[in-house]
């Protein structure tokens, strides 16, 4: 069979279902190294394992992915670098291990600005597609394509002890991860740079009263819930955008058919799939963590609009009048691009947040 006719044949035999325990019909002649910091069960996991899986049937075995989870191939904070450099050819990127190197793409991370994982997806494809610097800050700088963009659904606040309102927040000693650190802050917090992987033993010494910035999955599949049981829905909205991305030589090497399959593929995740995949995730992480102790609760609407008014719009400004400025970018032309995206997906946004989820149980 010629390389391109897997095109037709692996979209007839993937539309039936039936790729999975077939032979290939051509040999994997494609390796990629998928590497990433966290593991296989943190939250946006799910949706590159699909992708990848995904890769690897639709093409018939043309590709093959070798996955890399938990930094066993790079350790974290290195593999912006390491896909520029060529020593990974795909990665998850969060960027707020990389606040230095993408300012540009900074001016995606907030809170208290939308509802809806699902719609932040959609809101940074199109701000990459429509604002030029931040395709060249990625395809440029960093010598890397944007597969797809993903994100850590959403980040309660997790607490060791319950609180009534976010007046007890205050004067606590909160794990804070990138742009999250504004959030405690604001909310008058004292926030804690610990590392993903020793935040479990920092809950569990007391050196932290709770943890914000971890997605709800990762910190079920973490068990922060052992230590600190009380998740809060605070009204910040998803959290956390991020990149699943490849060098883009290794791109521009791919033959055209399977630029094409992974095109498709990526397509199926803003057609809906990421929504569909996330809200399953969520819904199983729900009912583990209820049944291991969990109490999800929400704070009042008059606290959610107190948050707000604290965090925003002063983050945006921030970033305005630092990053945006030292990068010599048009801040205010991103922003307004990010303020019709978010017009256009927010209210078509589907995927419940946890709490949400736990109340129609």
């Amino acid at each position: 069979m010629k390389r391109r006719n897997f095109l037709k044949t692996g979209a007839a035999v993937a539309g039936a279902g039936l790729v999975t325990g077939l032979p290939s019909l051509v040999s994997a002649k494609t390796s990629l190294k998928f590497d990433s910091y966290v593991s296989d069960k943190a939250g946006p996991s799910w949706i590159d394992e699909w992708f990848f899986s995904e890769l690897e049937k639709r093409t018939n075995g043309e590709v093959a992915v070798k996955r890399y989870w938990s930094g066993s191939l790079n350790k974290v904070g290195a593999h912006l670098g390491a896909v520029r450099d060529g020593t990974s050819e795909t990665s998850l990127i969060s960027p707020g291990y990389y606040q230095a190197e993408l300012p540009v793409t900074r001016g995606l991370e907030w809170y208290y600005r939308m509802n809806r994982a699902d719609a932040l997806q959609q809101v940074c494809r199109d701000v990459y597609d429509n604002f030029e610097p931040l395709r060249q800050e990625w395809e440029g700088r960093h010598r890397s394509k944007v597969l797809y963009w993903t994100n850590w659904n959403y980040a309660p606040m997790i607490l060791r002890e319950p609180i009534d309102s976010i007046d007890g927040l205050k004067g606590k000693r909160i794990r804070g991860y990138g742009v999250a650190t504004d959030v405690i802050e604001s909310l008058g917090g004292t926030a804690m740079p610990i590392a993903a992987p020793e935040v479990y033993q920092a809950l569990e010494r007391g050196v932290l009263d709770g943890v914000y910035g971890f997605d709800f999955v990762t910190a079920i599949a973490y068990k922060l819930h052992e230590i600190a049981p009380n998740f809060y829905d605070i009204g910040d909205g998803p959290h956390a955008p991020a990149a699943t991305i490849m060098n883009i030589q290794v791109w521009n090497d791919l033959p055209d058919d399977v630029k094409k399959v992974a095109e498709g593929i990526v397509a199926d995740l803003y057609g809906g799939k990421f929504s569909e995949i996330y809200q399953g995730v969520l819904t199983t992480y729900v009912d583990k963590a209820v049944e291991e102790g969990v109490t999800l609760r929400t704070i009042s609407v008059g606290d959610k609009a107190r948050a707000k008014a604290l965090v925003q719009p002063a983050q945006i400004n921030k970033w305005l009048d630092g990053p945006a400025k030292q990068a010599g970018i048009d801040g205010a032309a991103m922003q307004a691009e990010i303020e019709k995206a978010i017009a256009k997906y927010d209210p078509k946004g589907t995927l419940k947040t946890p709490y949400e989820i736990s109340q129609s149980a």
